[in-house]
Parts: structure tokens; C-alpha cells; sequence
């Protein structure tokens, strides 16, 4: 859908070039994430290459994905450009931020859903028009056989683990995270009194499947993001607001600890079968990268054998032995495979820069879009960030960009007019 819908906002902006209708704008520090953009489209020299430590694909495949992948990336550059250059008028930044409220709300209903009704799916209407071959591709059923969850065996019993909205739980679990921030921003502390009602509702109830996803690198956000505001808080002294938080962590903890989900969380922690794995191909990943620093190798590529031994390959009766996906287990080694340690450095120095220059930006959004832009950080090692993570962080870049020019407008100061054909300064 980012794809989709980047396509009529790039023409809007070059519609208002061609007309001379106003200048498309760029947000500070874009030249980092053009100087991504140019090296993890130069990766597409390495797509016929074989990385060191994995086994030769199709060529074809690896073509197709990175152009998946790199329009992923182009369209939430357009997604940042389009949103940064609408005025107030058009879509206000606090409407941003109840929209991405109000997608924080379906992430809950759909996670409540996973795990009412954890084995719900269908096939979707694209799909039926698939022949049966392509239907059965686990890529393509994930994406077009939308379900409430994941039905996994990860404690020794088949369990559902909410996705819905998205494709997978650990991406239902990264936007989640993601999200949070937005509807305590918008429906709490902006919201009327029906929209707090609505928030509270469902900060308490979406305990229930954040426990169930069994998603650490979930939880692990939800302690840095605790953390992170009762220091943002605490530095501009609303003592009132950071003892509504402890309270809120105590009700919290104390749900966990006197219902079943004390066992489920217990259970969750003891039971790390893909340490290992991830450990593995977290390693491979950097050799990958060390072979070739600048333009990595394009695309994923998959692994020699397993963690157990090269020899470990799938088989008929055990599919998923070996040959995992390098790359697919967090952003950092994503970049490293595909873009080199230079793409890697590029992209999380963008999110960086941003981290920094809107720091002192002390308003409810910018608090919320600063822990977004933290939270790239977080999950770097743990999933990936391509699709919906990357398209939420980009709109909370945007939300931040534009409430600094109205500060800055405000004051009467010049706001920073960066443009695409490099005439404008800051």
C-alpha cells in the first residue's frame, strides 16, 4: 500500500514544481538519506554475486526482491516529502498524529482478535487469481492470506501469536510499539474526554495480546519507551504526569502477575530456540558485509546449512531445517547484507540526526515522534523495518520537521528550506 499510494503523491509534487506552485521542501539531514538511497540502489551490481557462508539462488528471485524492497524505500521517501510539505490547512500535524492514534487503535482490536480467534484467515481475492503454485509460496501467503495470527509452536504447544493488521507478529509487534506513543499523544493528552476514554480502554486491554504475542523485542521496547518518558518528564519537572505513569506500570504488572499471563511470560523467557539461530545469522550477516563493505550484496541471501552444521539442509519432511533467510532477522544485518556497513551507517545516521536536532522539542508530538526515532534503535537487531515500521517512523519525522518550522515561524526565525533542486539553504 505505501508502493500504491506514493505513486499519486509524487505526481501532486510534480505537479506543484511544474507550476511553479510552491517548492517541495526536504527535512534536515535528507542528504543522509539520499546518500542511502544511492547505495542501496548501487547494491543491485552485487545481485548476481554469492556471499560468502550462503548457497546459490535464482537470480530472477533476488532481482525481484530487491525491487520490492527498493521501492518500499522510494515510496517512504515520497511518503516524508508529502507529508512534510502540507500546510496546516491541508492536514494539521496533530491530525498526523490522531490518524496514527487511530491506526494504534485497529493494531489493538486486531491483536485482541489473534487471540479470540487465533486461527481466522481467509484467502484474499488477489490471491484466488494466483495459480496454485504461487498461492502456496509462503512469501505470498503471508501477504495476500490475511489472518488474526500466527499459530506457532513456541512453548511446545501451538499458541496464536496476534498480526492482524499486518503480516507477521513481529511487525504487529514493532508498529505496535510504534504507535503507542501517537495515542497517548493525541487521544490522552489532546483528545476529548470520550477519545481518553476510548485510549484508556485500550491501553488496558491490549496487555492481553502484547503477553500472547510472546514478542520480546516487544516488551523490551515497552521498558525503553517507559524509561524514556519518565526522563523526558521528570527533566521538565511534571512530577503529576510521570506519577500517572508509575501507576499506570503498577496496574499494568500487577494484571500480569495474578492472571495466567505470569505463566505465559515465564514460559516466553526460558524458552529462546531462536537465539541461537538469530546469533548465527547475525554473524554470517557482518562476514557478509565485511566482503563487501560499500554496496553489500543487494539482497537477502540464504545460509549454508544451519547453526547446527553446513550439512543441515531442508528436506521433504523437515521444510524449515537450514537455509534461513541472512538478513531477516533484524534491520542492522538487513542493511548489512544488502547495502554494506556504508548503507548501514547512512540510514541509522538519518534517524540519528533527527534524534538530535529535535531533542528540545518539548511538546506532547515531539516527545512521541523523538521516541519513535529512538525506538529505530531498539529493534534494529531483532526485525527488519521495511514496510509499515519504516512508513510510521517516516510520518513521525515528518510530525517533528514540521512542528519545528512553526516554532520557528513563530518566532519570527527562517525555517530551514532545504529543496530537491538544491537551491534552497538552511
Amino acid at each position: 500500500m505505501f508502493i500504491l499510494a506514493a505513486i499519486p503523491m509524487a505526481a501532486r509534487m510534480y505537479g506543484w514544481r511544474a507550476h511553479s506552485l510552491r517548492p517541495v521542501r526536504t527535512p534536515p539531514g535528507f542528504g543522509l538519506w539520499l546518500l542511502f538511497l544511492v547505495c542501496m540502489l548501487a547494491g543491485a551490481a552485487a545481485l548476481t554475486l554469492t556471499a560468502p557462508g550462503t548457497i546459490v539462488t535464482p537470480v530472477g528471485t533476488r532481482v525481484l526482491s530487491f525491487g520490492v524492497r527498493a521501492a518500499s524505500y522510494l515510496a517512504v521517501t515520497v511518503l516524508l516529502l508529502y507529508a512534510g510539505n502540507l500546510t496546516e490547512s491541508e492536514l494539521p500535524r496533530r491530525r498526523i498524529a490522531w490518524l496514527l492514534g487511530l491506526l494504534g487503535l485497529y493494531t489493538v482490536a486486531g491483536g485482541l482478535g489473534g487471540v479470540l480467534a487465533p486461527r481466522f484467515s481467509f484467502s484474499s481475492p488477489l490471491q484466488l487469481m494466483l495459480p496454485q503454485s504461487v498461492q502456496a509460496n509462503p512469501y505470498v501467503q503471508a501477504k495476500m492470506h490475511p489472518s488474526l495470527a500466527q499459530v506457532q509452536d513456541v512453548l511446545g504447544v501451538a499458541l496464536g501469536r496476534p498480526d492482524a493488521p499486518f503480516p507477521y507478529t513481529n511487525t504487529w509487534g514493532n508498529c505496535l510499539a510504534l504507535l503507542l506513543p501517537w495515542l497517548v499523544t493525541a487521544w490522552c493528552i489532546r483528545g476529548t474526554r470520550r477519545q481518553r476514554v476510548i485510549a484508556a480502554a485500550a491501553l488496558t486491554l491490549v496487555i492481553v495480546p502484547i503477553v500472547y504475542s510472546l514478542d520480546r523485542g516487544l516488551w523490551l521496547a515497552l521498558i525503553f519507551t517507559g524509561g524514556y518518558v519518565s526522563l523526558r518528564l521528570a527533566a521538565r519537572g511534571q512530577l503529576a504526569l510521570l506519577g500517572m505513569l508509575c501507576v499506570g506500570t503498577a496496574v499494568a504488572a500487577m494484571i500480569i502477575a495474578t492472571t495466567p499471563l505470569q505463566d505465559l511470560v515465564s514460559q516466553r523467557l526460558v524458552h529462546g530456540q531462536s537465539n541461537a539461530h538469530r546469533a548465527s545469522l547475525s554473524v554470517l550477516a557482518t562476514r557478509d558485509a565485511l566482503s563487501s563493505p560499500v554496496i553489500g550484496y543487494g539482497d537477502t541471501r540464504h545460509q549454508r546449512g544451519s547453526v547446527t552444521s553446513i550439512a543441515v539442509g531442508r528436506t521433504a519432511k523437515c521444510k524449515q531445517c537450514g537455509q534461513r533467510s541472512v538478513g531477516n532477522n533484524g534491520q542492522l544485518w538487513l542493511l548489512f547484507i544488502c547495502s554494506g556497513f556504508a548503507g548501514a551507517a547512512l540510514y541509522f545516521a538519518f534517524f540519528a540526526y533527527g534524534t538530535w536536532r529535535y531533542w528540545r522539542d518539548t511538546t506532547p508530538e515531539g516527545i512521541a515522534g523523538v521516541l519513535v526515532l529512538l525506538l529505530t534503535f531498539v529493534f534494529m537487531v531483532v526485525y527488519t523495518a521495511v514496510g509499515a515500521p519504516l512508513g510510521i517512523t517516516m510520518l513521525a519525522y515528518a510530525v517533528l520537521w514540521r512542528n519545528e518550522q512553526a516554532r520557528r515561524e513563530a518566532a519570527g526565525e527562517p525555517a530551514f528550506i532545504g529543496r530537491l533542486d538544491g537551491s534552497g539553504r538552511p
